[in-house]
């Protein structure tokens, strides 16, 4: 029996309704994690440097489509609230179509200025033609890539966060199978591990075009619509923080880079892709909720509900809580087999890989109430303050600590400095949410 966004939650509903989407989260962030298993234990550690080097540029790419499914779910639930659902699927549409040509008009620059770009960032030699290559393949499969992003939000706001997951989970297994066989048993190596993951993106950007285009169960279809220059512009100044996110994280993730091959050569950048691979994973499960319960907070404000917003924020703010504290536990205890797992073959860059984890792994006590912050701004309409959240956690307080604090600590500031970071951003976060209490009613 689906759950309704008109629906009083307790704690149980809330875990229940957005489970699908934190589960559908960790699936897609499984999938560069995958390509860094076989990567580097099948092709070594050159390729997979390579890898953690170029993906933060293709994140910056594919964060687009993040940005049309948040900030457009946003408007679309508000508008279910307000009682025009006609309306909803007209701006539903748009925003699929809008995705689908940025997407094609994106990849095709980013294939013709991949070289230029890897180059600019320090890449030179085999590990650029390894960027080169990588980054190639991937780019050709950037629009599934987009519309698949911008569906993990859409499928929650049409009450379907269980197809929503089958699909994901359908993509992700297709990464898993194909890296398997096209770069352990073909013996492919890093253009086996891109086209794993370009097919797999390919799966999961079709498959929910297909479901919307025809007659569902969903409180969304695909249908004739008109361009709405100002409808487009909201979406986009509602998802800005989700778009300031990934390419602050991506911006910040190079720069993370350049830093460690200043303090610790090539085994630095590939520690921190260990590390940002777990990262990506854990950080997935406050995304996933975040994702799954704003289109129930846009369709209460657009209802009027303060009652239920009250409702949804406390309750949110415990589930997070417990999150943190379990996700602090697990890594800590996870540390050692999971650097084993991709880097156990060289002991000098496990040991630095182990030494960073026991560290980098205090910030997940911490980013979770900024990420739900962030995104409960956003399904208030109010791009602005979740913008500015996003850009102090994700830009400004990590690039301050990792200028800073590696001057004084050397390799550990690095890792101490996202924690720091963090720190700082569940501060302003709180300061926010206090500070707007009055004006949606929340508190």
């Amino acid at each position: 029996m689906n759950i309704q966004l008109s629906e009083h939650f307790t704690s149980k509903k809330l875990l229940r309704f957005t489970l699908p989407s934190i589960v559908m989260m960790i699936f897609t962030s499984i999938y560069g994690v995958v390509d860094g298993f076989f990567v580097s234990n099948y092709a070594g550690k050159t390729p997979f440097a390579a890898v953690n080097f170029i993906m933060p540029f293709l994140m910056i790419l594919g964060s687009v489509g993040f940005m049309f499914g948040t900030g457009g779910s946003a408007l679309i639930s508000k508008t279910m609230g307000e009682g025009d659902n006609d309306k909803a699927k007209r701006l539903f549409s748009l925003f699929v179509y809008v995705t689908a040509v940025c997407g094609v008009i994106i990849a095709v620059l980013g294939i013709i200025f991949i070289r230029p770009i890897a180059s600019l960032l320090g890449a030179e030699g085999v590990m650029l033609e390894n960027c080169v290559t990588y980054g190639r393949i991937i780019l050709i499969a950037l629009p599934f890539y987009m519309l698949q992003y911008e569906f993990q939000s859409f499928f929650a706001t049409a009450e379907k966060p269980q197809l929503g997951l089958a699909v994901t989970v359908a993509s992700g297994v297709t990464n898993i199978v194909l890296d398997a066989l096209f770069v352990a048993v073909f013996k492919w190596g890093l253009i086996g591990a891109a086209a794993a993951t370009a097919i797999s993106q390919a799966v999961g950007g079709t498959i929910p075009l297909i479901y919307f285009s025809r007659p569902n169960a969903s409180l969304l279809r695909l249908t004739r619509t008109k361009f709405d220059g100002r409808s487009l512009l909201k979406a986009c100044a509602n998802g800005s923080s989700e778009l300031m996110s990934n390419i602050s994280m991506s911006i910040v993730s190079m720069l993370y880079n350049v830093q460690l091959m200043k303090y610790a050569g090539e085994n630095g950048v590939a520690a921190y892709g260990v590390l940002m691979y777990v990262n990506m994973i854990f950080l997935a499960a406050f995304i996933g909720y975040s994702v799954g319960s704003a289109p129930i907070i846009g369709y209460n404000y657009g209802s009027a509900n303060y009652s239920e917003l009250k409702n949804l924020l406390k309750k949110s703010f415990t589930i997070i809580g417990t999150f943190s504290v379990c996700m602090l536990v697990l890594a800590e205890l996870l540390a050692e087999p999971l650097a084993r797992i991709f880097v156990g073959y060289d002991d000098e860059l496990m040991n630095l890989t182990l030494r960073g984890f026991m560290i980098f792994s205090f910030s997940f006590l911490f980013a979770g109430i900024s990420i739900f912050g962030s995104s409960f701004f956003t399904a208030l309409n109010n791009g602005l303050i979740s913008a500015l959240i996003s850009f102090l956690r994700t830009l400004v307080f990590q690039i301050a600590a990792v200028l800073i604090l590696p001057v004084f600590l050397d390799i550990d500031g690095i890792w101490i400095s996202i924690v720091a970071a963090e720190i700082m951003s569940v501060i302003i976060t709180l300061f926010l949410i206090f500070k707007m209490r009055k004006k949606y009613r929340y508190m």
